[in-house]
């Protein structure tokens, strides 16, 4: 029997799937640019071209929190969308690019536990995780296989509409790009002014749809933290999106988002396994990541863990068996039997300011500042910017 959870734990809020979370995103702009066979539940106005942009690390709440330094962006900025649980990078480009909840793409997390394998599985790198050789599982885990499910950029071509993606060039054939991002054409894009000329030129045509993602004001935030001087630095993304609204052509929609938000958690917030024997025991693989843990336990432990995860940690996280997990309805409505494989025996999301950190792992990560990947607002609310030339 595994021990309740404490009565004074909140009630997740889940992530508005089907009606205001990133899933909605593309299919609202293709349908806004004509498309027939998409729904537009996000209320995108009519339009002969559509530019996206994605913040990675821009959360609603931190938008907000920092007015001054994006003054554009919060000029036009509508009622925010959800990013999906986990609220994490590979989730959330995975349900922006296939319309899909996590419970059903099955990318739930920036590290997963794959049956057949004793470490982690990096989604993002498409690699094993952590300390050891790095192992590219390109071969061994086919991206096409693991993500079978058509995407939406296959939908918008079919359709007549390429979706011209602008990007970092080792997004060109990774794994996750090939998961995710099959039937889009790949420009290299690595800064702001290339994202803005690239942008431009592919937006000559009629109808015409561009998507771009920036990753900076990401790493700021997690390396330094969201509330320092460097991850303000780094909202001068806000002054490039406004010199390329006034550079679009007449008939564009431009939408600027995130894949969620972040919140800082200090040293002593982030509890890490080598410290804390107690949460260490019967755990036999770490996954997802501080603030959205996929815990694999040792054959016939799973009880004990969650007893003693929840005696420690259920003031400030909430602790499920999978099942339960997968019963609140975070991963969305419906849940693949691959996506049970991979979210492990344990889900522990935090509601409150703790993270649970593996150095022995990931040294680096141990480290780091920003975290994100829970159920909170500060995580889960990413912004919906929409300009119209």
């Amino acid at each position: 029997m595994t021990s309740p959870a404490p009565p004074n734990a909140l009630e997740p809020s889940l992530p508005r799937y089907g009606a205001r979370s990133l899933g909605e995103v593309l299919p609202s702009l293709l349908r806004a640019l004509g498309l027939a066979g998409f729904a537009n539940s996000i209320a995108i106005e009519p339009a002969a071209r559509a530019c996206l942009l994605l913040v990675d690390g821009l959360g609603w709440e931190l938008l907000r929190a920092n007015r001054t330094s994006a003054p554009f962006l919060n000029a036009i900025a509508r009622d925010p969308l959800t990013a999906g649980f986990p609220a994490t990078t590979a989730a959330s480009l995975s349900s922006l690019a296939t319309g899909l909840p996590p419970g059903e793409h099955g990318l739930v997390g920036y590290t997963m536990a794959l049956p057949g394998y004793d470490r982690a599985f990096n989604a993002l790198t498409w690699s094993l995780y952590g300390l050891g050789p790095r192992v590219d599982l390109r071969e061994e885990v086919v991206p096409e296989a693991f993500q079978p499910q058509p995407t939406l950029p296959e939908r918008a071509a079919a359709g007549g509409v390429p979706i011209h993606y602008l990007g970092p060039a080792f997004h060109k054939g990774s794994g996750l790009s090939r998961a995710i991002g099959r039937g889009q054409r790949f420009h290299p894009a690595e800064s702001l002014e290339a994202i803005q000329e690239a942008a431009l030129r592919q937006l000559d045509a009629q109808p015409a749809m561009v998507y771009g993602y920036y990753s900076r004001l990401d790493a700021a935030g997690h390396i330094h933290g969201v509330a320092s001087q460097a991850w303000r630095d780094e909202l001068a993304v806000d002054h490039a999106v406004r010199i390329l609204a006034e550079q679009l052509p007449d008939g564009t929609v431009l939408v600027v988002t995130g894949d969620h938000g972040m919140v800082d958690l200090r040293p002593n917030e982030r509890l890490d396994l080598a410290d804390h024997p107690e949460l260490a025991a019967g755990v036999g693989l770490l996954a997802g990541e501080a603030r959205a843990r996929f815990v694999r336990t040792v054959k016939g432990a799973t009880a004990d863990v969650v007893s003693a995860w929840r005696s420690i940690l259920g003031d400030r996280m909430w602790v499920w068996t999978r099942d339960e997990a997968i019963a609140t309805g975070i991963f969305g409505p419906r849940v693949s039997d691959q996506v049970r494989e991979r979210s492990g025996d344990v889900v522990a999301a935090a509601f409150s300011r703790v993270g649970i950190v593996q150095r022995d792992v990931d040294p680096a990560q141990a480290r780091l500042n920003g975290h994100h990947g829970s159920l909170t607002p500060a995580e889960q609310l990413v912004p919906l910017c929409v300009y119209r030339s």
